[in-house]
C-alpha cells in the first residue's frame, strides 16, 4: 500500500497515521553500491600496502562482503516503517517518540536521525526523499510544541 494511501489509517495505538516513512529499495541498493566501492578500494589498498601480488582479490572480497551483507539484511531493513501521528513517531521494534520530546532532526547520508531531549537517537534509514522526511518531522514537531 502506498504511503499516501495510509493517510487516515489507525496506528497500533489507535491514533490516526498522518504519514508513513518506509525504506526505499533503490536507495538501499545505491547505498550498498557505494559501500561496495569503498570496501573494494580499501581491500585493494590494504593488499597493495602489504605488497601482495594479487591486489585484485581485494576488490572481489570487498564486493562479495557487501553484496552478501546487502542480500542478507535486505528483507529486514526494507520492511521497516515509521508512522507519524499528531503526537507520536512510532517505529519498528516498538520504538516510539513523542513529538514534543524531539530535540533535533537531521540528515545523515540517506537516513534521518531523530534526537530526543533525553539523548535517545533513532534512525529512519534509506529515505528516497530525505529533505521531505526532515521537513515533515520538523513541521510535526513544531506543531506538537505549540
Amino acid at each position: 500500500m502506498a504511503d499516501d494511501q495510509k493517510f487516515g489509517m489507525q496506528s497500533p495505538q489507535g491514533a490516526t497515521i498522518l504519514h508513513s516513512f518506509r525504506a526505499d529499495r533503490a536507495t538501499y541498493w545505491r547505498d550498498h553500491a557505494w559501500m561496495a566501492a569503498i570496501a573494494m578500494a580499501a581491500g585493494m589498498g590494504i593488499l597493495w600496502m602489504m605488497d601482495n601480488p594479487h591486489v585484485w582479490t581485494g576488490a572481489v572480497g570487498g564486493l562479495a562482503a557487501i553484496g552478501i551483507r546487502g542480500w542478507y539484511v535486505a528483507s529486514e531493513e526494507l520492511g521497516h516503517r515509521w508512522d507519524l501521528t499528531a503526537t507520536m513517531l512510532t517505529g519498528p521494534a516498538g520504538r516510539s517518540v513523542r513529538l514534543n520530546e524531539i530535540k533535533a532532526v537531521k540528515g545523515i547520508l540517506s537516513a534521518v536521525q531523530v534526537v530526543t531531549t533525553s539523548g535517545d537517537k533513532h534512525l529512519i534509514k534509506y529515505q528516497a526523499d530525505k529533505p521531505d522526511t526532515i521537513a515533515r518531522l520538523t513541521a510535526a514537531k513544531q506543531g506538537a510544541l505549540t
